[in-house]
């Protein structure tokens, strides 16, 4: 395995991974923080960073069905959450593209 290059996200206030302290998301690209992952509690972010993507699943979600891509740390593998790849209902279009962190997986800095 090579060397792994992680991005570094500007500003104090940021989300990282809880298992190895690998920058994930600023604060500030928090969409809603009223969502359910398997673990309890999740944000739903626009943007994040320093992860690695699984291959596309359909999976029945709370809102319907949903084609996804688990979220894995890209530093240490821990899965984290999922990606909203296509929504099925045109509801939950606006998921499209946007990524689920479970805050269990989480820890905030700043």
């Amino acid at each position: 395995m090579g060397l792994i290059f992680l991005e570094s996200l500007p500003g104090p206030k940021v989300f990282k991974c809880r298992s190895c302290s690998a920058q994930l998301a600023a604060r500030d690209a928090v969409i809603s923080k009223d969502f359910h992952g398997r673990y309890g509690r999740a944000y739903l972010f626009k943007k994040v960073v320093n992860i690695c993507l699984g291959p596309n699943e359909e999976r029945h979600l709370l809102t319907g069905l949903h084609l996804v891509n688990d979220i894995y740390c890209s530093s240490c593998r821990q899965i984290l959450g999922w990606r909203y790849e296509k929504a099925f209902e045109e509801s939950q279009k606006y998921k499209e593209g946007k990524y689920i962190l479970e805050k269990a997986r989480l820890m905030k800095e700043g």
